[in-house]
């Protein structure tokens, strides 16, 4: 494919996006549909959808339409590409642009600049005061891919040196004693020995650092209790060196994790309700609650679109539930550990205030946000304690 038939085949997903279709489900039909694309084709023309997807609104604003024709403009115009070269109707590019096409388009202000909802914003600047503007800004942009080395299996040190002959390079991150940023060779991290063997897992910075910013555990009896596919089960058990019970609402996100656990070489055992009641106490329950996301949106984009004050409000709800589900399952010495994905304060600090009003017997001990950058996402800590 050219690189205008990329362009073109990324402005028709988006339009198929914008009408309710999820990003990936339109990505998948358009290379069904599209056996000639080969993987650097459809490594582009996701990358092409993803960016529009991070700057939905600005690409609107400045292609002059919400259409996926007009974001595609919006976003080319943004970096700084050739759009004559782009758009000449040669093979399968787009049409050359119209005159209209040429005069439409204005330069994003306010919320259509920080790429976020209208409703969102006054959230999002009482959350991060004056790193909101800032902190949008990284969110419309790609996040760095980054591993966890497996410390059951190897050192940082031999994780590198495995990755580099495997053609994938990598460097320390500052973030976590265990945190690679990749540098060169992404696509091929998932076929390659060092991932195959368990030595290194793909996982975010800021989630590696906040389980390093845990405090130890005497005993060291763990539960794991929104597990979902099983990163920081995996990177619990490799930081304490024991086993680790991995529970979750609901049970079909934890099919991979025997496996993954397999290659890691790490003691991770699923439990359902009933089997979590049996185990406890527990020394660490680790809660990673659903909400936003919006700590991570520059990976999932289309979270920041659908997320509504109903569905926020029914998050904190859910949050609320499960922090009084698990304060009864933690040892008399041991720690409640909140951590979210999410910026908001009402997901955060808001949530841990209402569930020490509601429990006196409770403090917290611990409070961390990490905000996105080069070495992570955005994310969030509390260590509780009776």
């Amino acid at each position: 494919m050219t690189p205008g038939a990329r362009v073109e085949a990324a402005a028709g997903i988006l339009d198929t996006v914008r009408d309710g279709t999820p990003a990936e489900v339109a990505l998948t039909r358009w290379a069904r549909a599209s056996r000639f694309a080969g993987s650097k084709d459809r490594a582009a023309v996701r990358d092409h959808v993803f960016d529009a997807l991070r700057r939905w609104r600005s690409c609107a604003v400045r292609g002059g339409a919400d259409t996926g024709r007009a974001r595609m403009i919006g976003l080319l115009r943004e970096e700084g590409a050739d759009l004559a070269a782009l758009f000449n109707g040669a093979g399968h590019a787009p049409a050359p642009l119209s005159a209209q096409e040429l005069e439409a388009g204005t330069e994003p202000q306010g919320a259509d600049a920080l790429d976020l909802p209208d409703w969102l914003l006054p959230l999002w600047q009482q959350s991060l005061g004056d790193a909101a503007s800032d902190v949008a800004e990284t969110l419309r942009h790609r996040a760095p891919v980054m591993l966890r080395v497996n410390t059951l299996r190897g050192t940082r040190d031999a994780a590198r040196g495995a990755l580099a002959e495997a053609g994938i390079a990598a460097m320390n991150a500052a973030s976590a004693p265990t945190a690679l940023i990749v540098t060169e060779g992404a696509r091929r991290i998932a076929q390659s020995a060092p991932y195959t063997a368990g030595l290194v897992e793909l996982q975010d910075g800021s989630s590696q650092a906040m389980v390093h910013e845990i405090p130890d555990v005497s005993s060291r009896k763990i539960l794991d209790f929104c597990a979902g596919g099983g990163g920081k089960a995996l990177a619990l058990a490799a930081r304490f060196g024991c086993p680790v019970l991995a529970h979750d609402a609901a049970p079909d996100r934890m099919k991979d994790i025997p496996a993954r656990a397999a290659r890691a070489g790490a003691d991770i055992r699923l439990a359902g309700n009933a089997e979590v009641e049996a185990a406890a106490p527990y020394d660490l329950v680790l809660v990673d609650v659903p909400c936003s996301g919006s700590g991570a949106w520059r990976r999932a984009p289309e979270g920041k679109w659908t997320l509504t004050p109903d569905k926020l409000e029914a998050l904190n709800t859910t949050q609320d539930r499960i922090l009084e589900q698990v304060a009864p399952l933690v040892a008399p010495e041991g720690v409640l550990a909140y951590a979210t994905c999410s910026l908001l304060e009402c997901e955060n600090s808001q949530r841990v205030e209402a569930f020490l009003q509601r429990r006196k017997d409770w403090r917290l001990v611990h409070e961390r946000r990490w905000l996105p950058g080069a070495e992570g996402d955005g994310f969030y800590l509390a260590v509780l304690a009776k």
